[in-house]
């Protein structure tokens, strides 16, 4: 065999080996690995949760079932992302008219010691009414981030060794009627051409 087509052959293996790691990663995080009983595309992703909503009343994912609705985790002491995540949901919501009390999304801090019920009502102010938060103790927050498979982590301060901040997943789950995961939803683009898309689900 020429080292030509020994490098060829190298190649295609790398190639193919890349596509099966790829495919696998794919169907873990879609939740289609494993017995054949799941319906076609179903995710792993979301499931039962009990929370605090922003007036320290209880909410559950039942409460969210009936309509299509976002979920964005994050903190009311992000700088940027927060912000402009919930700014662009308030947009979207906006461009949606009538339709937009077919829908809801739901803020969820992973940030429970600050975050108090309070601190996310005040926070919410800025955003659309549709637009809803929750908390709670460490442990409801730690089971609702594994059930929609979001990493956070405490990031303390340079500067003040009492201050910190915190990484986190910065995706937007779309969640159907059901409250079953569809796909991340993508906020990047003209609120009316989001808005056409939520509208699919409506």
């Amino acid at each position: 065999m020429t080292a030509r087509a020994t490098h060829i052959l190298l190649v295609v293996a790398a190639f193919l080996s890349g596509l099966v790691i790829f495919l696998g990663v794919f169907l873990v995080a879609t939740g289609n690995m494993g017995s054949g009983n799941s319906a076609p595309g179903a995710s792993a992703i979301g499931g039962p949760f009990q929370l605090i909503d922003q007036d320290g009343k209880p909410i559950t994912d039942q409460d969210m079932k009936g309509k299509p609705f976002l979920v964005f985790f994050g903190f009311t002491h992000c700088p940027d992302v927060c912000p402009t995540t919930l700014f662009e949901v308030s947009e979207l919501m906006r461009s949606l008219g009538k339709d937009a009390d077919k829908t809801s999304a739901l803020f969820i801090t992973v940030d429970p010691e600050r975050d108090t019920a309070a601190k996310l009502k005040d926070y919410l102010l800025s955003f659309d009414p549709r637009v809803r938060a929750a908390t709670g103790d460490r442990a409801a927050i730690d089971a609702v981030e594994k059930a929609y498979r979001v990493y956070s982590k405490k990031v303390p301060s340079d500067k003040d060794k009492d201050d910190y901040s915190m990484d986190h997943t910065a995706l937007v789950y779309l969640m159907d009627k059901q409250g079953r995961f569809v796909a991340p939803f993508n906020l990047k683009r003209t609120p009316a051409e989001a808005a056409a898309e939520l509208r699919k689900y409506l």
